[in-house]
């Protein structure tokens, strides 16, 4: 069974905020002693941190739901609570995270070390000590802690190498990543034997190095999940250079010139960018009968289907077995990767806007609907969380949640949709009575 993961759903839930707490001061030969609640500490951030370590996102399979902790309450003689310990999940380099209900890409995390919040936490609630005031020096209000973020993601891992083999099954690229690199990927004479990426470091004999990856064998229609399909096209997306590699002995029956457009085919299918990124292409198994005359045969028809204005691939006849023709390959290969850029993996269309924690004026506040009951029903983030950060224990905090009600307009537009006195307002699990 492979223990390679690339893609997983989880829940992430940062910490509420604690509640603020509503305290007086009463010491012997201290009048008037006055408000002394202390405010309550932040909730748990979710971070995301890059581990080098890791190579997939197999702890995702078992784990799947990371909830930081919460702020301490605040407590009494002004004593603020303890902010909580952030929550650090590690991940592999090369993850994406995705906003799983927009499908908007959150973050690329691809750098050691690279830390995102994927969760804030929520903001303490305060203290009676900040509600003090020359006409109200001795406030009974407080407020409850702010809720932290919480948020379905989805991962996908797309490892990071310079440069990817791809091919058809079969066609010698593990056997090649074998031998150029230290790597020890599975070798055998059947379809499909690599079914998980292989890394492996190569330095050629000038000194220079990159990584390189082998990837699962791609066949035709696997842009539309053909094969081992899409499972692993999208490690491709991260490479700078692409190898090319065809079995040019065509011991299975293959065309490999017909190999090398329906390979093309359906990287572009899958990615049309993905041509965008220079071809190497890597005749292999030249050591075996028929090889040097398909070879001839390949390069013409190539020759024909580029016109004078285009750029013909370079061909390379190696052989991974014979171990012949791999220097100059690497050659070629570490000067087309110092000259090739990193290419953006994704589009401005395809990121979510950055994250804005406070509100925005020109957002709605609130939204009124009905039940089935007759209850006017009120929701919408803002108002939704004043509710959840009101002490409803004490009457002034909820005589305070009444003018910030009607402070937003919620008075005036229940008039306005045809509340009458007595009617049932309900926000959340909370319901109370209009009064015209």
């Amino acid at each position: 069974m492979s223990m390679f993961l690339d893609t997983a759903k989880i829940q992430v839930k940062a910490g509420r905020g604690g509640d603020g707490m509503v305290a007086f001061r009463r010491e012997k030969y201290v009048p008037n002693g006055g408000p002394w609640g202390g405010d309550g500490g932040r909730g748990g951030n979710v971070i995301f941190v890059v581990d080098e370590g890791l190579r997939t996102l197999m702890d995702f399979r078992y784990n799947r739901h990371f909830k930081a902790k919460p702020g301490e309450n605040g407590m009494s003689k002004g004593m603020h609570g303890k902010g909580a310990e952030d929550l650090y999940v590690s991940v592999p380099q090369g993850t994406t995270i995705k906003d799983a209900e927009t499908g908007k890409v959150i973050s690329d995390l691809v750098e050691h070390g690279q830390e995102f919040i994927v969760a804030r936490g929520g903001r303490g609630g305060r203290g009676n000590i900040r509600f003090a005031t020359p006409r109200n020096p001795a406030p009974e209000i407080s407020e409850n802690g702010e809720p932290g973020e919480e948020r379905e993601l989805e991962l996908e891992l797309k490892i990071l190498a310079d440069v990817g083999l791809v091919g058809f099954p079969s066609v010698g690229k593990s056997t090649l990543l074998s031998v150029v690199s230290a790597a020890k990927p599975k070798i055998g004479a059947y379809h499909f034997t690599t079914i998980v990426p292989n890394i492996g470091m190569v330095r050629t004999k000038s000194g220079e190095s990159f990584a390189m990856a082998d990837l699962p064998g791609l066949i035709e229609g696997a842009h539309q999940g053909v094969g081992l399909g899409t499972q692993f096209l999208r490690h491709i997306e991260r490479t700078r250079v692409i190898l090319h590699v065809i079995d040019m002995s065509g011991s299975e029956g293959r065309d490999p010139y017909e190999d090398y457009l329906a390979i093309n085919k359906e990287l572009e299918s899958y990615n049309l960018r993905l041509m965008e990124r220079p071809q190497i292409i890597v005749a292999n198994k030249m050591d075996m009968p028929e090889s040097q005359a398909n070879l001839k045969v390949f390069k013409e028809k190539l020759q024909e289907n580029y016109d004078e204005f285009d750029q013909v691939p370079m061909v390379f006849a190696v052989s991974g077995i014979a171990h012949q023709g791999l220097e100059a390959l690497l050659d070629a290969t570490a000067e087309l990767l110092s000259k090739t850029e990193s290419f953006p993996l994704y589009e401005e269309s395809q990121m979510l806007d950055e994250a804005y924690y406070g509100f925005d004026e020109e957002e709605k506040a609130f939204s009124i609907s009905r039940d089935d009951d007759a209850t006017w029903v009120l929701s919408g983030d803002k108002i939704e969380k004043l509710f959840v950060m009101t002490n409803m224990e004490r009457d002034e905090s909820i005589m305070k949640f009444a003018r910030q009600l009607r402070g937003l307009g919620v008075d005036q537009a229940l008039r306005e949709r045809g509340a009458k006195d007595g009617d049932i307002v309900r926000i959340g699990s909370f319901e109370f009575e209009f009064i015209d």
